[in-house]
């Protein structure tokens, strides 16, 4: 297993102070487990990625990365304190990940891998906290105007799931993130072409959210729904062959796959943004929209984000940013476990 450096959202001042033993941070998502180690404020390190489906428990994938030579050499047996941001919903002791096969109690995991304190929170609550925390090289926005201070920010992003949150700022000028599972709304069509594919949709599901057509398995599904429609026999492809594909421009199919994808993605940015009030913005993460690079800023994107008729003018003037940031999760849930831990402290 190689643990790699740290990435460079990741800037460490000359002078830091140290945690007193170094912190493990998780982002756990449907595909990949990212994990690293903070060794004090802003000094995140020894990030590696770790395929879910290698290891049969979460508890396996902790393990293992906590038994690479490079973590071992300067940690050994000294994580007290560690935090994980999962995506799935997490209400009470059990978790189930929905697009995973692990399961497992907090407070049970905690004992077995040993640590004092083990935070656990959806991932897109902690990408939510890390927004603060960009700076202007970790995003890039794409249409709008300037955001708001102090307004609701939103976020969504689509990978192997659909992940939505947003921040609302406090009195007290903090950021409380909102624990939503937005990506599980009702799929809503805004032309014929998109009725065709929820149509299509129909007879493998009997509800469609936003997250079966936003999302890595997505993308395949509006992929058979379009060839389908146009009575083509096209050969059956992955979501990176597609995107693949669509990007080089050497089937016209699956160019038409990622801008249906596009315009899809911005009326759901646009239904979060009126939902929020989000004039601080709407940021998009995921692994997928990253990697369409300047094909999705020259998408239908931004023009079905602001489609919302008397509502045009005003969505106008909310930016939308991608993140570029490789880990930006990390910023997040370091931050959460902060927080944690002063208040366990008093401070």
């Amino acid at each position: 297993m190689t643990v790699s450096p740290a990435s460079s959202v990741f800037q460490t001042p000359s002078v830091t102070p140290a945690h007193d033993s170094p912190r493990l941070l998780a982002d756990i998502g449907g595909t990949n487990a990212r994990f690293a180690l903070e060794f004090g404020p802003g000094r995140i390190e020894l990030i590696d990625v770790l395929s879910c489906a290698s290891h049969a428990t979460l508890a396996d994938a902790v393990r293992a990365y906590l038994a690479s030579d490079a973590v071992t050499a300067v940690a050994g047996g000294s994580i007290r304190h560690a935090a994980i941001a999962i995506a799935n919903p997490v209400v009470g002791d059990m978790v189930r990940m929905t697009n995973h096969h692990w399961e497992f109690s907090i407070e049970a995991l905690r004992r077995e891998l040993g640590f004092e304190t083990f935070v656990v929170v959806n991932d897109f609550s902690a990408l939510a906290m890390a927004l603060p925390h960009l700076a202007d090289g970790d995003k890039q926005q794409v249409g709008g105007g300037a955001p708001c201070a102090g307004a609701p920010i939103g976020l969504v992003g689509a990978g192997t799931g659909l992940g939505v949150s947003g921040l609302i700022q406090g009195d007290h000028g903090g950021w409380t993130a909102l624990c939503s599972e937005g990506g599980h709304v009702t799929f809503s069509p805004v032309d014929e072409t998109e009725v065709a594919i929820l149509q299509f949709a129909w007879r493998e599901f009997e509800h469609v959210s936003a997250e079966r057509l936003l999302s890595g398995a997505g993308v395949e599904l509006i992929y058979r729904a379009l060839a389908h429609q146009r009575g083509h026999a096209e050969p059956a492809l992955d979501a990176p062959e597609i995107s693949r594909r669509g990007l080089s421009g050497e089937c016209k199919l699956c160019e038409e796959v990622l801008e249906t994808f596009c315009g899809m993605l911005g009326t759901v940015a646009g239904n979060l943004a009126v939902t929020l009030g989000a004039q601080g913005g709407v940021y998009i993460g995921g692994g997928i929209v990253p990697r369409l690079g300047q094909r999705f800023g020259l998408s239908c994107f931004r023009k079905r984000f602001e489609q919302k008729g008397r509502f045009a003018n005003y969505l106008a003037q909310v930016p939308t940013y991608v993140i570029t940031a490789e880990y930006p999760a990390f910023l997040g849930v370091s931050a959460i476990l902060a927080d944690k831990l002063a208040l366990a402290a008093g401070k």
